[in-house]
This record gives C-alpha cells, sequence and structure tokens, in this order.
C-alpha cells in the first residue's frame, strides 16, 4: 500500500480508502470486507449518517476487531442544515452509532447548492464548538455541485478537504483539483469505479481500447498519477470485491498510459465526428433546465465505448434524484433554440438531444440514491 499526505490535515492516508455505502447487507459483511481492507493496508474508512445501517455495523466490526483507535482514520458524513442544533445532533447521533469519541474527518454531506454552503457559514460557531469539544478533528464538504460553487467552497477557507466527482471519464473538476492543492485541501475521489463509468462492469470494446490494462485499472492510475490527490474510494459490496489490482501499484511508476489514452481520444473522435460535443458548458443554463453537457458526455461514451449500460443507469438519474444529480430529461427540449448561438461547435444541440432521449431513455426506470434527505 501507498500512503499520501492529506492536504492540511497532515493525516498519512492510504492511497485507497474503504467506502462503506454499499456495504449494508449486514454486520457481519461489513466486519469481514472491513477486516479485508486492514489486511490490505488500508486505513481510512468513510461511512455516512445516511448510508442505512452503515454507521451501525462499522461500529459493531470495529469493536469486535479491536484495532487501537489510533490505527485507523475514519471518516463520517453528514447534511447541511439550516438549523444550528442539527448540526450538533446529527454529528452526536453518528459517534454514538460508531461507538467512537471522535472523527478524524467529519463532511458536510453534499454541498450541491448555494444554499448549502451558507448553511455552514450562518453555523459555522456551532461547527466550531464541536470541533474546539474535540468531536471532529478536520472539517470537509463532499459535492455533486456545479463546478463554480466546488471552488467557492474551497475558497471559503472553512474546509480542510473535499470529496470529489473526477474520473478519466469526467474531467470537469479538474480546476477544482488545481484550486484545492493551492489551498492545501486533501482531495478524496469517491465512487471512480462506479459513477467514473461502471468500470467493474466495462463493455467489450472498452476493454479492447484499454488493453493491456483494464478500464478500472486505467482509471485508478490516471488518478493515483494526478499530484493534487491523496486517495480514492473502493465502494465494494461484499468481501469478494474488496480487491486492488496489483497491477496498479506495479503501473504507477512507467508512463506507459498515453497511448491507451490516445487511442480513447481517437475513438472518441472516429465515432462522433462533427457530433462531438467537448464539455465547455456554454450551453448552459437551458430554459427547460435540462443538463445539456451532462446528456451529451452521455451519448459521447455510449457512441465511442459502448458503455450503455452505465448511460442509461446515469440518464434515469435524472428527474429522480434531486440535487444530487439535477437537470431534467432531454425529452424536454421545446427546440428554442436558446443553447445554438453558444456552442463553440455549432452543434445542432436540440436534435442530439432528442437522439439521446431515443436511445436511453425509453425505460420506466427510474434512477435513485441509496437514501434520500427531505429536509435538504
Amino acid at each position: 500500500m501507498l500512503y499520501r499526505r492529506f492536504g492540511q490535515t497532515d493525516l498519512n492516508l492510504s492511497v485507497f480508502s474503504l467506502g462503506t455505502m454499499r456495504a449494508l447487507a449486514d454486520s457481519e459483511t461489513l466486519l469481514q470486507t472491513l477486516k479485508k481492507a486492514f489486511d490490505l493496508g488500508i486505513n481510512h474508512i468513510e461511512t455516512a449518517k445516511t448510508y442505512g445501517n452503515s454507521q451501525v455495523y462499522l461500529g459493531s466490526a470495529l469493536k469486535d476487531l479491536g484495532y487501537p483507535r489510533e490505527s485507523f482514520y475514519l471518516t463520517s458524513k453528514i447534511s447541511p442544515t439550516p438549523k444550528s442544533d442539527n448540526f450538533r445532533r446529527f454529528l452526536e447521533e453518528s459517534l454514538a452509532q460508531l461507538q467512537v469519541d471522535y472523527l478524524d474527518c467529519l463532511a458536510i454531506h453534499g454541498i450541491n447548492q448555494w444554499k448549502h454552503l451558507e448553511w455552514v457559514t450562518q453555523n459555522w460557531s456551532m461547527l466550531e464548538d464541536l470541533r474546539s469539544e474535540g468531536l471532529y478533528r478536520n472539517l470537509g464538504f463532499s459535492t455533486h455541485g456545479p463546478l463554480d460553487l466546488i471552488i467557492s467552497a474551497i475558497d471559503s477557507g472553512y474546509f480542510s478537504f473535499v470529496n470529489l466527482h473526477y474520473y478519466y471519464f469526467f474531467q470537469r473538476n479538474k480546476p477544482a483539483l488545481l484550486r484545492a492543492q493551492s489551498k492545501d485541501l486533501g482531495v478524496f475521489i469517491i465512487s471512480p469505479a462506479d459513477k467514473g463509468g461502471l468500470l467493474h462492469h466495462s463493455p467489450e470494446l472498452l476493454l479492447q481500447l484499454s488493453d493491456p490494462l483494464t478500464p478500472l485499472e486505467l482509471n485508478y492510475l490516471f488518478l493515483l498519477e494526478d499530484p493534487c490527490i491523496s486517495t480514492l474510494s473502493i465502494g465494494p459490496a461484499t468481501p469478494q470485491e474488496m480487491t486492488i489490482p496489483s497491477s496498479v501499484f506495479e503501473q504507477l511508476a512507467y508512463n506507459s498510459r498515453q497511448a491507451i489514452y490516445s487511442r480513447l481520444e481517437s475513438k472518441m473522435k472516429e465515432s462522433l465526428g462533427v457530433e462531438l460535443c467537448s464539455q465547455c458548458y456554454q450551453c448552459l443554463p437551458c430554459p427547460e433546465n435540462i443538463n445539456i453537457p451532462e446528456v451529451l458526455r452521455l451519448r459521447n461514451m455510449a457512441l465511442a465505448y459502448n458503455m450503455d449500460r452505465f448511460v442509461r443507469y446515469r440518464y434515469a438519474m435524472f428527474e429522480n434524484a434531486g440535487h444530487w444529480f439535477p437537470g431534467r430529461k432531454a425529452i424536454h427540449c421545446t427546440e428554442c433554440g436558446d443553447c445554438l448561438p453558444r456552442c463553440p461547435e455549432r452543434l445542432n444541440i436540440p436534435s442530439l438531444l432528442r437522439d439521446a432521449h431515443l436511445r436511453f431513455g425509453l425505460t420506466n426506470e427510474g434512477g435513485r440514491r441509496l437514501w434520500q434527505n427531505e429536509e435538504t
């Protein structure tokens, strides 16, 4: 295992962290998953108050395994709230469920809208009181929000780390990585296998394009070769999924991936031609609140790499996940033409949106997150 400094927290974290969102089956499953993670050298565990029974199971597993509290680092997340007392209540409930006296890292879970950052500002004195009482040591945030909000949160001075979505197939948040590095914030990449492209279940074409690596290995290496990034989440559902490809550590020292990146880029350009969306985001805002860049990113991935399973899974999230995955489905395009003059590629955006919905939206399936928080 390799270890890296987690920004200004000065914690020395394993470059892979155990995320527990999916390990929800029962306490024995989480115990065995946790034991395997420790055996692999992982010293950072991440959970959240809203991950079902995760904190309860994790607290029981940590107690049964008996590892000294100082031998691992523990992060949990609580939802942003306008009510000051809720910050204390949420944190104290998490500590009780985890059966620990403090968190190494507390993250505000989902600064996805501007009001969420405002709530932190309004309740800063409470958060400082909780830290001074020793209930947590470092404050950070997770986010599914727009880039300008993420950068504002980084610049706010409130946080020591950020849990961020950033992958080979989603590089929109690169400026946030650079800003975090300039502010010495630790960067924790969340869900690189799942939201990074369902890379445990990659289509044959993508496997061929990534050869001799798997797409998952390639994504891990892409992330770990970035000096801005401290640690990546592994989110297994079972102990059997708690694996780290040995080739990741073996290949990290070698600059042998450029040929694969070039092959992927060439395939993207060849497959999309004049319909390739470069993800400049100039088409926003959309009067119908369609997340045009994300719809077209998904279309890019499906047409270039046959990543239909991932694309259908993500497209179904529109209109079903609130501020965790904002925007409406492409079917709502009225062909108003508002986006057309702003597109530097001069794409026929309404036509591409209609095509995307015909390809991926004709299903009764609705995507949902594993939790719902009505208050936020």
